[in-house]
């Protein structure tokens, strides 16, 4: 069998795709004739069977590297999804039933993921959601049985369930992960039922074809009707195979996994192409990364391990620099990758000259099934950019119309929206509703990012369109700004959002996590910014510190509650001097299913004059763009 275990044309030495001549012979083979598996368990098949003894996954309890990990070898993976695939399909899941799964990273979610997608379509959910938001979207995706884990200590992913489970007209079973079943009330223990399955064959038959749907992801804001990814079997393999291609996975290597199973990341990019090509993820404990334990301990288990490549988003590449080495052999390392939102430069930066690897740096969406564009292996890496599309994927920089449709392409080095087409392009959402202004024209996606592509067709992305600051008539981009403040010594963590103004619609407002042990001021800050960009409007009005810098469950700056947070100031300050006596006056900002983002006013303690604040209030608020509600106690 060749070096890459997905691929049927690839010999035993890996090609060189050093030039666009390289990378033209390549794509010569049809990439459907390239591909050796037409399905995501026909991958697991693939890379458990090139050695079924090894380990597939390593399971850590807690992200300790002290501590004896549960093995899961490749033979026993691939019998636990099989029977997972086997009791769904018992439970009544076909080929168009969606299973939906809320769980932490326990192996039972890497079953269920692969199992589901086995017997029906998989939907991956943020346990850390509200109810409400979670019940939204287990609506939109039809579920028919959900996977999730049981009463724990610690967790209220049960009471959830508990609480939304009536709301779910076609829900007909719920399968418990930790916990009792209790068949009477529809609720059935997974390891009972994957126990009593077989676990060599499917045994619903079913021949899975490439275009038949794999998964749903959810993607885009917490607020409005769910925006669920259609993604197929062809799109998920295609990530695995690219990734094991541009990463050079062989069987045998480990990768400290830490990143949950609703995203992309973690579900693809990292798990099922780790698993196709006879690797193996080694789990840092339920919480992944949200650990605190993950990144402390990172270096020892990196010895520990010895995984080839480190990967992960930006804030644990970011937070793994200012934990010491103190002696731990991190000679295995040959590359760190990393992605999900930009990673500042000075960080590359730190990275190759710390430890001499080089920082690749991957750009994709969940409608790309992941990692669209890398720095190939052999070719050079310019820090900053995000590397060159995959092979057989194509991206491109357009200017769009009002409605979103492409009317050109940019020009080498001018800015404009990065579209992406290739066999990883999702084919559009379950809801018709989202598909409007979603591709810029057919199989291009348009990723709602600003870019740029340069003379070597190497990739800059500029911004988030919906990122940025409009100041007046000013466009602030706040990457730049990031950029600037994660160069300050201090600095260990930034992110700039609008504070909102009744005058010039929003200012830029920075928020910084200093390092341990490190102290700098908002005029230091400011005064650095200004000394280093030549933009007057996009130096922060002020900079706020803050500690722990409000994170994703996947790592990236949660900017939304930073919003909040930037204008619940602003009220504060806007409403200053009418609380007179013993009226209490209190702010909050929220999500709002209806206007997305809520200023919530409470008073307390007007009696007769509360109309009379009310309106005061309202009064001092109307210049805000963000709407307001205010209530009397």
């Amino acid at each position: 069998m060749g070096m890459h275990v997905l691929d049927r044309a690839i010999g035993e030495a890996w090609p060189s795709l050093a030039t666009a001549t390289d990378l033209a012979a390549f794509e010569a083979v049809p990439w459907t004739e390239r591909i050796a598996a037409r399905s995501t368990f026909d991958a697991l098949r693939l890379g458990a069977a090139r050695d079924p003894q090894s380990a597939a996954l390593k399971f850590l309890p807690r992200p300790d590297p002290a501590m004896e990990p549960v093995v899961v070898s490749h033979a026993a993976f691939l019998a636990r999804v099989t029977q997972t695939a086997n009791f769904l399909h018992r439970l009544g899941v076909g080929p168009t039933d969606v299973v939906s799964f809320l769980l932490p990273l326990v192996p039972q979610s890497f079953f269920t993921l692969f199992g589901a997608e086995a017997a029906g379509i998989a939907n991956p959910v943020n346990p850390l959601l509200e109810a409400w938001q979670i019940a939204e979207i287990l609506r939109a995706a039809d579920t028919r049985v959900l996977v999730a884990l049981g009463p724990m200590p610690g967790s209220d992913i049960w009471d959830k369930v508990e609480r939304i489970r009536g709301e779910l007209p076609n829900l007909k079973a719920i399968v418990v992960v930790g916990g009792a079943g209790d068949p009477a009330r529809g609720i059935h223990a997974f390891d009972a039922l994957a126990d009593a399955e077989p676990a060599d064959r499917l045994v619903s038959g079913r021949q899975i074809a490439p275009d038949d749907v794999a998964a749903l992801f959810h993607t885009g804001g917490t607020t409005g009707t769910p925006k669920l990814v259609r993604h197929t079997h062809a799109n998920q393999v295609y990530q695995a195979w690219a990734v094991g291609l541009m990463l050079r996975s062989r069987p045998g290597n480990h990768i400290l996994f830490g990143l949950p199973l609703f995203h992309v990341g973690g579900a693809l990019t990292q798990g099922l192409a780790t698993f196709a090509t006879g690797a193996c993820a080694v789990v840092l404990g339920p919480r992944g990364w949200r650990d605190p334990d993950a990144t402390r301990n990172v270096w020892r288990l990196v010895e520990r391990f010895r995984p080839v490549t480190l990967g992960g988003v930006p804030t644990v590449l970011a937070a793994a620099l200012n934990v010491p080495v103190d002696g731990a052999d991190v000679s295995s390392l040959e590359r760190v990758s990393g992605g999900g939102s930009a990673i500042p430069v000075a960080v590359c930066e730190a990275y190759a000259q710390r430890f001499r690897v080089p920082v690749l740096e991957v750009y994709g969406m969940t409608e790309t099934a992941s990692v669209h564009t890398i720095s190939y292996a052999d070719r050079p890496v310019r820090l900053g950019a995000v590397g060159q599309a995959v092979p057989y994927s194509r991206v491109r920089v357009v200017r769009v119309d009002g409605d979103g449709r492409a009317i050109g392409d940019c020009a080498v080095d001018e800015i404009g929206v990065v579209a992406m087409q290739g066999p990883g392009v999702f084919s559009g959402y379950v809801n018709e509703v989202h598909n409007r202004g979603a591709f810029i024209e057919p199989g291009w996606v348009n990723s709602g990012d600003l870019g740029r592509l340069d003379r070597d067709g190497y990739l800059w992305i500029t911004g988030r369109a919906k990122d940025l600051i409009i100041r007046g008539a000013h466009n602030i981009d706040p990457q730049p700004v990031e950029e600037i403040l994660y160069r300050h010594p201090a600095v260990a963590l930034a992110a700039m959002v609008g504070q909102p103004d009744g005058y010039a619609g929003e200012l830029p407002l920075a928020f910084v996590q200093l390092k341990p042990g490190a102290t700098a001021t908002a005029p230091d800050l400011i005064d650095f910014v200004r000394e280093h960009t030549p933009e007057r409007a996009a130096v922060p009005v002020d900079v706020v510190f803050i500690d722990p810098m409000p994170l994703t469950a996947v790592g990236k700056v949660y900017k939304p509650s930073l919003r909040h947070e930037a204008a619940r100031r602003v009220v504060v300050r806007l409403l200053d001097g009418l609380a007179q006596g013993k009226v209490a006056i209190t702010v909050a900002v929220d999500l709002d299913p209806t206007h997305g983002s809520l200023i919530k006013v409470r008073i307390a303690g007007a009696g007769a004059a509360g109309e009379e604040l009310k309106a005061a209030v309202g009064a001092r608020l109307a210049p805000l763009v963000m709407r307001h509600a205010v209530t009397l106690d």
